[in-house]
């Protein structure tokens, strides 16, 4: 064998191209390479989070959920990319490597993102998305199919102009600026939405929600529970610990545990609807659902703090009995997007039900603000309604009924 013959061989083997739109591959399982990235995601998660924890006021939340939103972007982009189009290859490994490697940096930059380091995040960040654009670009060119170009296109060109906003708003102040990236994150997702759209018939053959990407997105909701796990560690190493502190952290942690219990339940291992609607929405409404599940650990610290107080810290309450609320309703979307939503009505649209009065319950108990430990419990409770609501009603309507669809069935074992 020649040496052009062995370096051919060697890129062939080692460089390949990208898998084209439409080639999925449904037996794929994730690898080291994508939980390694998913470790980074999870630290910056973690900075966004204790940030929001030493600043528990409104404006804090909206930073939170505007760095939060920035980093899910990214996120997102990295895991479709490879979900659609990587290989097990060296061109897939540097490819998260460079994302890996502006992902760093991007990580120190949160803590003070809306002040001195609001700069160095924008442009950091703008390079991250630049890098990404680049990639889906390579990616286009392998595209042989006119119907898949356009869409391709659109999708490189929402990625590139929500850098170059990013970019520009390091010319901005630090309220501004901030401001600048919420609104460059609601047109991105808009565009992605549009690009989605185009593509309208061939939307399902070409993101289609495999195994291994429903695994990826409940790593997601797994890495934002960690946050719950976190927040009442750092809660309970400030002071002396107490009987009431440890009462307060154990029960957060419960909290967590309801969150990680209705997702799982409800969602996880379930594919959305094989169409435009039910798998834009799948993928989207995790964004929401995660940052409200990482909100909640931000305020547990707080909560063990106060433990002993007549009445919990009013900042902390709110954001706490705000997420919770979130998640119940925003899992609703997500469980509208199920393919079992359409064909199983009466078990899942009594259980979305349950979900909006049990989201009611958590907005009142944050006006009326009791004492932290019966907050906590409070909280739990209101998790554990739609599931004892569900259970309730599989034992009414048992999976051997005759009048179950096979859907209501599957849903209820």
């Amino acid at each position: 064998m020649s040496n052009h013959e062995l370096l051919h061989r060697l890129r062939r083997d080692l460089w390949q191209p990208p898998r084209q739109h439409g080639e999925i591959d449904r037996q794929r399982t994730v690898g080291p390479l994508e939980l390694f990235y998913d470790l980074v995601v999870v630290v910056l998660v973690a900075q966004d989070a204790h940030r929001l924890a030493s600043n528990l006021t409104w404006r804090g939340v909206g930073d939170f959920v505007t760095i939060f939103g920035v980093v899910w972007i990214v996120w997102f982009n990295g895991t479709l990319m490879h979900e659609l189009h990587g290989r097990e290859d060296i061109r897939s490994r540097i490819s998260f490597l460079g994302q890996i490697a502006l992902m760093v940096p991007l990580g120190g930059f949160i803590q003070d993102a809306s002040g001195t380091n609001g700069r160095p995040f924008a442009i950091t960040a703008a390079l991250l998305l630049v890098l990404i654009a680049f990639l889906w670009w390579r990616i286009g060119r392998a595209d042989t199919d006119d119907v898949y170009r356009g869409p391709t296109r659109r999708y490189i060109l929402a990625t590139t102009v929500y850098a170059a906003l990013l970019a520009s708003s390091a010319a901005l102040g630090g309220e501004a600026r901030v401001a600048a990236w919420a609104i460059a994150s609601v047109l991105y997702l808009l565009g992605v939405a549009a690009s989605f759209t185009a593509m309208r018939g061939e939307f399902t053959q070409t993101v289609a929600i495999t195994d291994s990407l429903i695994e990826r997105f409940g790593l997601l909701i797994i890495i934002v529970l960690g946050e719950t796990v976190t927040g009442v560690v750092s809660g309970l190493s400030g002071d002396p610990a107490n009987a009431h502190r440890i009462a307060v952290g154990v029960i957060c942690v419960v909290i967590g545990f309801g969150s990680w219990w209705t997702y799982f339940d409800f969602i996880g291992h379930r594919y959305p609807r094989n169409t435009l609607g039910g798998t834009g929405t799948w993928l989207i409404a995790h964004l929401p659902v995660s940052a409200a599940i990482a909100a909640m650990g931000a305020t547990m610290p707080a909560l063990i703090t106060h433990a002993k107080d007549r009445r919990a810290p009013v900042a902390a309450t709110w954001i706490m009995c705000s997420g919770v609320a979130a998640v119940l309703v925003f899992m609703i979307a997500l469980m509208a997007s199920l393919d079992a939503w359409a064909n199983s009505g009466r078990l899942l649209r009594s259980l979305a039900v349950a979900n909006v009065a049990s989201a009611a319950v958590a907005i009142a108990l944050a006006v009326v603000r009791p004492a932290p430990l019966v907050l906590v419990i409070l909280l739990n409770l209101t998790f554990a309604g739609p599931w004892t609501f569900a259970v309730i009603r599989r034992a009414i309507l048992t999976p051997t009924e005759p009048n179950l669809t096979a859907q209501e069935k599957d849903f209820a074992k």
